[in-house]
């Protein structure tokens, strides 16, 4: 078996069961197997595949057609230029939460005193806390309800070189009053209710404790707008990412707060709701 032959059979199997971009998930899942980069299978199309290496590539096409995540199966995410380990202890980091990071760096530029001190509310992977971390220099805790996310957010903070203070909390409530000079957060915002609308992938794998708020979708949210006066310093941010068809009710939490601003994705959607105390 070579490697044409296990893309075209692996790219096969995934469109007929309905898999998106097909192609691209068996180049990923071929290279995970392989221990190699994608680069690697266009320049050696006619490489025989071994029989550990095969039965690792048909173990991992399984486990996507099964509805697992590629992001799971090889542990790997890319988010703002740097490669996260997850699993299924923690939320896929998505391209739109890069949205948090450049508006919180942006509240952080404009703000009246350099934020020195950073919370990352629900930390997970530890993208947005690392991410923020190295970009800032800033010290930066995260709090996660999950030891096991925590776990994976000390992790990915190791090995990429972040020095990120992580403490077992629900939402905040172990972090000292006027401590924080920012806070950012992707908190759960769906809904109960649209459980069973969810793509299988994500409603079946990853972690409803990160994926689901409450009844409204709006249970987090409150809670966290409720707790940051206590947690931030005069002028401190606080900096979320917003679930679609969430704004309105987002912004009316932030009643009172000064400056509020509503950066949109690229697709035009309004993904993070940034205020100030």
């Amino acid at each position: 078996m070579t490697v044409h032959t296990a893309l075209l059979q692996g790219s096969r199997l995934l469109e007929d069961a309905g898999i998106v971009v097909p192609r691209l998930t068996a180049e990923v899942l071929l290279a995970h197997a392989l221990h190699c980069e994608r680069v690697y299978l266009f320049a050696h199309p006619e490489r025989e595949l071994s029989p550990l290496e095969w039965l690792h590539y048909g173990r991992y096409l399984h486990e996507r057609l099964q509805g697992k995540p590629t992001q799971y199966i090889t542990q790997r995410q890319e988010f703002y230029g740097r490669e996260f380990r997850v699993t299924p202890d923690v939320l896929i980091p998505r391209p739109e939460t890069e949205h948090v990071v450049e508006v919180a760096l942006q509240a952080a530029a404009g703000a009246r005193t350099i934020p020195r001190n950073v919370l990352d509310v629900g930390v997970g992977s530890g993208a947005l806390a690392v991410t923020l971390q190295l970009e800032t220099g800033a010290a930066v805790c995260g709090t996660d309800i999950s030891p096991a996310a925590l776990a994976v957010a000390a992790e990915n903070a190791r090995r990429l070189g972040a020095v990120v203070n992580l403490v077992v909390c629900d939402v905040m409530n172990a972090i000292a009053p006027a401590s924080m000079d920012l806070i950012v957060a992707n908190p759960p915002y769906v809904p109960e209710s649209q459980r069973e609308g969810l793509q299988r992938e994500v409603r079946d794998w990853e972690p409803p404790l990160a994926l689901f708020a409450g009844a409204t979708g709006f249970e987090v949210y409150s809670r966290i707008v409720a707790d940051a006066p206590r947690v931030l310093r005069p002028g401190g941010w606080l900096v979320m990412e917003l679930g679609f068809c969430s704004l309105a009710q987002v912004r009316d939490l932030l009643n009172g707060w000064a400056d509020l601003r509503v950066e949109p994705d690229l697709a035009g959607i309004p993904r993070v709701i940034a205020a100030h105390i």
